[in-house]
């Protein structure tokens, strides 16, 4: 071999900034003329309802897997697919496609869409959404947000990832080329983790017009991205006086006082059952005389007579008799002024 040629063959290992703009290089029959050692086979099974769509494909779907020197078979007894390698399949990695595509006619995937899958640049990708919400009405509302009204927002996250999406049970199936899969996968776990798809399909948008200016590659679009603040409001039902809450202190609180410690602290300790027994009765009388007390008040409240306020006649009467009662010494010097004023 000469030196070019090694050159060419050597494969580089130094990191690279964008592993999406690589070029997968294309396997050919000159690259394995021997051909597969021994014959490898996968099988899947079918819903009941699939059995008739499979049943009118199937003539070209065994047309489509001998291109690839395979051989496919249907069991509508056991309700299966199986797909096989023979002696002249050169690509080992076929076989691997032909089950993701019979899974995917499996999962209600048009046969037109699911054959796409036998090319190099494009893969699938089956997202499992049952088990990310636990509550049934939750997970009915959130799977028809990604389907939104009358499939618009599937369509629009299939236009923008250039993936075929088809939401079917508790699964999520994506067709298409490995970086839109990729988009796709976190759209659809985003949204069932209760963020709307709108956010990412706009940051989608946004970024494929940001693409087209060369002066932004190598800057920061974080700040041309929408963010999302998450709102949920806790709908329990918040109490009308809220207690508030004590400082904080490192120190634990102070122990409550023990019976024994009361009991020294009042002397009580100190007694003898004779002089315990008499306080306690001294105590009891107490507050039964004091209860015979408020008992007698309480009786006797019935009988005490009301205050009478005085008649409104007896009010005229000593009005009238204050104003009859005439001042004589106011009078005595009035008429003694009178006099020297004649004089």
């Amino acid at each position: 071999m000469s030196d070019s040629e090694t050159e060419e063959t050597k494969i580089s290992t130094e990191p690279v900034e964008n592993a999406w703009a690589m070029k997968i290089p294309s396997f050919k029959p000159e690259d394995n003329p021997h051909g597969m050692v021994e014959e490898s086979s996968f099988a899947t099974l079918f819903p009941k309802y699939r059995e008739r769509y499979l049943k009118e494909v199937w003539p070209l779907v065994e047309q489509c897997v001998a291109e690839h020197h395979l051989k496919a078979e249907l069991d509508l007894v056991e309700g299966s697919m199986v797909v096989k390698t023979s002696r002249k399949t050169w690509d080992p990695y076929i076989i691997i496609k032909a089950r993701d595509m019979i899974k995917l006619m499996a999962r209600s995937v048009p046969f037109e869409q699911a054959k796409r899958v036998l090319q190099d640049d494009i893969g699938c990708d089956i997202i499992k959404i049952g088990n990310l919400v636990h509550k049934k009405e939750k997970f009915v509302k959130r799977r028809q947000r990604l389907i939104g009204p009358n499939g618009a927002t599937l369509k629009s996250i299939e236009l923008l990832t250039d993936c075929y999406v088809l939401v079917q049970g508790n699964t999520v199936a994506a067709l298409g080329p490995y970086k839109g899969l990729q988009q796709v996968r976190d759209i659809v776990v985003e949204t069932m983790n209760n963020v709307h798809p709108i956010y990412n399909i706009k940051a989608l948008m946004i970024k494929r017009e940001l693409m087209k200016d060369p002066r932004l590659a190598n800057e920061d679009w974080s700040r041309f991205l929408p963010k999302f603040k998450n709102k949920n409001i806790s709908k329990r039902k918040q109490p009308k006086v809220k207690k508030a809450k004590k400082e904080y202190t490192p120190f634990p609180p102070a122990q409550p006082e023990s019976k024994v410690g009361k009991q020294l602290a009042s002397g009580e300790y100190f007694l003898n059952k004779e002089q315990k027994q008499a306080k306690r009765q001294q105590e009891r009388s107490a507050k039964q005389a004091d209860a015979a007390k408020r008992q007698d008040e309480r009786r006797n409240k019935d009988f005490v007579p009301p205050t009478e306020e005085a008649s409104s006649s007896r009010k005229r009467s000593s009005a009238e008799n204050a104003s009859s009662k005439v001042d004589v010494k106011a009078l005595k010097a009035k008429l003694l002024k009178a006099n020297k004023k004649k004089v």
